[in-house]
């Protein structure tokens, strides 16, 4: 310990955080009510502690030191004083290690251990580590992509998933940041058509104790400890500089990446958590407390809308200036495109109702840095009126839960959603009114991480989470979902063939529909769970993509790709602009015609029949913009059905897909007339030539 010199002095209040500077480092941090604040130092090689120093000033609710001497990669912590006051909130404890706030690095994953925690946790916590500030490398801001709304497709994926079973990635690259950037997986996006990967979680976060006891662990991430660390477990040595080079090779081969972020909840849970950072410095102002009915706050009783155990307070000016901090970080050093808000909802508290006024909308829409981002809210919780679908700022996209139960269901054969599921196919326009947002507002998707893949979709009718050891209880218990005779994996050929009819169906209806597409990656390579619906806590193969494909996955993949090129080279499936819609100056489309199977036009009877499964819809292109002409029919029917097709001026209608068939080269064998058989439970596109 005596070989660690330093010489401290008083420093700056800000920036906050550990910033490195001619001759050393300034330590800054928000603790307002403590007594004392020490900064400790350990050993890089050992963590094992070299020496605590007093931080020397505070001002306002600032701790700040400067410390010569300290170099890039020195390991710290903190440690706060000031007794345990339950009533007020306070909870401070010198026996528990802290993780800085604005720590950019950790040295090391964090793992819950029962008896590291108990006495002092130093053991248990990783340490912060000090870096240095520097944009991400070779970026300059004209080399991001910036996919157009319009072009926009996601992919979900996760870090380790991506490529933990990729033969062809390097071992020692599979499952980390540098196997996500490896260029097969470069080429699979890029040949797939997508163009922005949503990653899971990336933030630095613990598995919460109660999964750590069981022997299982939080795969996908929503438990963070801090905003700013990229987590160490998808890092080969240093994860800032891997996913940095992630970031730049997306980049350079065109693809954008935003991430999903969760500001609504951290690792620390309730009153019983475990303190690991935000506690230990300002518990009674980071985080919701419930209050009574004369508003006395209850500090024993935490506001719990993430179902997580806490509420993070976005309301209070330091949390919401520490995550307006955060997501400038993650655009400007680390090079990201965009974020997609885990209960978003959480966000528009202020603190505790709703508003779409909220001060944390208001501050990220006037942020320069932030405006040009892609923003996706999951917009609910599960709080006193949480639900919020359609009631972000305009400059939002929203994931669309009723696009998915509605196209769900209708392929499924459920009656009266023919109506529900037209609205659907042209942008939720009842949700997203015209005029008021835009038409890719809706972010639609028929499967997501938490949930069915798109195999089990059409394969299992019932959850299986039994490998969670929660009794199968937990996971979502509607699902919308069939098994068509067969409970799980089947030979029988009839009801393969349905099942892969059916993906087709719904992977071209959300290729179809306006809005933004979003894929759960895997989908296109037929990924299946084994019906879990809810695989959060399963770090294995039941969640890791398996690359290799069969011929039945390989005529799938390639029927995605094609689908996904449709929708890319046409102006009006990727965008379609009406004349009636003033929310932009121009329009692409003259005629949206609606038609029953006999070539009549549907009439609002035709639209309240519940037992109407089958109608074609005419998109007519505007000729100052596009000379498209569509004809899209659907037939969610169990019997084929016998469709008249419109009549044209000039030119024919040309089949340009069909999903009851598995190969594209197959539409040879269709023949076109006037008239045109709809197999049962199929989608037909045809295009005016």
């Amino acid at each position: 310990m005596t070989d660690f010199k330093i010489q401290i002095s008083e420093g700056k209040a800000h920036p906050l955080g550990a910033n490195l500077t001619d001759s050393g480092c300034n330590f800054a941090v928000h603790c307002p009510d403590a007594q004392k604040v020490m900064l400790c130092f350990f050993k890089a090689d050992t963590e094992e502690p070299l020496v605590c120093v007093e931080m020397m000033a505070k001002t306002g609710r600032v701790w700040h030191c400067h410390l010569a001497g300290v170099q890039e990669g020195q390991l710290y912590g903190y440690r706060t004083f000031g007794g345990h006051q339950s009533q007020t909130g306070v909870s401070f404890d010198p026996e528990k290690l802290l993780i800085d706030p604005y720590a950019k690095r950790i040295n090391r994953p964090i793992v819950w251990n029962e008896k590291q925690y108990q006495g002092d946790s130093h053991f248990m916590m990783p340490k912060c580590v000090v870096v240095k500030s520097e944009p991400v490398q070779n970026l300059p801001t004209s080399t991001r992509p910036y996919i157009p709304l319009s072009q926009t497709i996601v992919y979900e994926a996760h870090v380790k998933g991506l490529t933990q079973l990729h033969t062809d990635v390097p071992l020692a690259h599979q499952g980390k940041y540098l196997g996500a950037c490896h260029p097969v997986i470069i080429n699979h996006l890029q040949e797939l058509g997508v163009t922005t990967v949503q990653l899971l979680p990336v933030m630095a976060f613990m598995p919460e104790p109660f999964i750590s006891q069981k022997g299982l662990t939080n795969y996908w991430g929503y438990n963070p400890v801090n905003f700013f660390s990229p987590e160490p477990r998808y890092a080969v040595n240093d994860p800032i500089a891997e996913f940095k080079t992630m970031i730049n090779t997306f980049h350079q081969a065109g693809l954008e990446v935003i991430l999903d972020v969760v500001y609504n909840h951290t690792a620390e849970g309730s009153a019983d958590g475990p303190i690991l950072s935000f506690k230990g410095f300002d518990n009674a102002s980071f985080y919701l407390f419930e209050r009574n009915e004369y508003g006395v706050v209850d500090y024993q009783k935490y506001v719990n809308n993430s179902g997580c155990g806490n509420s993070v307070n976005t309301a209070y000016p330091y949390v919401l200036k520490m995550v307006m901090d955060s997501l400038r970080y993650w655009v400007s050093e680390m090079g990201v495109d965009g974020f997609r808000f885990d209960l978003a909802a959480s966000l528009g508290r202020d603190p505790y109702e709703f508003s779409s006024f909220a001060g944390f909308f208001r501050t990220l829409r006037q942020d320069p840095i932030l405006a040009e981002v892609k923003l996706i809210a999951e917009p609910w919780d599960i709080g006193h009126g949480g639900y919020r679908l359609g009631q972000f700022p305009s400059n939002w996209h929203e994931t669309n839960d009723k696009y998915r139960d509605t196209v769900r269901g209708f392929w499924r054969g459920d009656k009266a959603l023919t109506a529900d599921f037209a609205t659907r196919l042209l942008g939720s326009r009842d949700i997203f009114p015209k005029g008021k947002r835009s038409i890719h507002s809706s972010v639609n998707n028929v499967t997501y991480h938490d949930g069915f893949t798109l195999h089990d979709m059409v394969t299992y009718a019932k959850r299986h989470n039994e490998a969670n050891l929660e009794n199968n209880r937990d996971g979502h218990g509607h699902n919308l979902s069939e098994n068509y005779g067969v409970e799980g994996p089947t030979l029988n050929p009839d009801i393969m063939a349905l099942r892969e009819k059916q993906k087709r169906n719904l992977f071209t209806t959300l290729m179809l529909s306006q809005g933004i597409p979003h894929i759960l990656g895997g989908d296109e390579l037929s990924k299946t769970q084994l019906g879990n619906n809810n695989a959060y806590c399963q770090d294995n193969e039941l969640n890791w993509l398996n690359w290799q494909l069969n011929e039945r996955q390989q005529d799938f993949l390639d029927f995605c790709k094609y689908i996904i090129s449709l929708r890319k080279n046409s102006m009006i499936l990727s965008e379609l602009s009406l004349l009636d819609d003033n929310y932009n100056l121009h329009h692409n489309v003259d005629e949206v015609n609606w038609y029953r199977p006999d070539g009549a036009t549907k009439v609002a009877q035709d639209w309240h029949d519940p037992n109407n499964k089958a109608f074609a819809v005419e998109l007519k292109g505007c000729v100052q913009h596009t000379d498209e002409h569509w004809l899209l029919i659907f037939n969610a029917f169990d019997n084929d059905v016998r469709f008249h097709l419109p009549e044209l001026e000039t030119g024919i209608w040309q089949l340009k897909l069909d999903t009851r068939y598995k190969k594209l080269s197959d539409l040879s064998k269709i023949k076109i007339r006037d008239v045109f058989l709809q197999a049962y439970r199929s989608v037909s596109i045809f295009q005016r030539t």
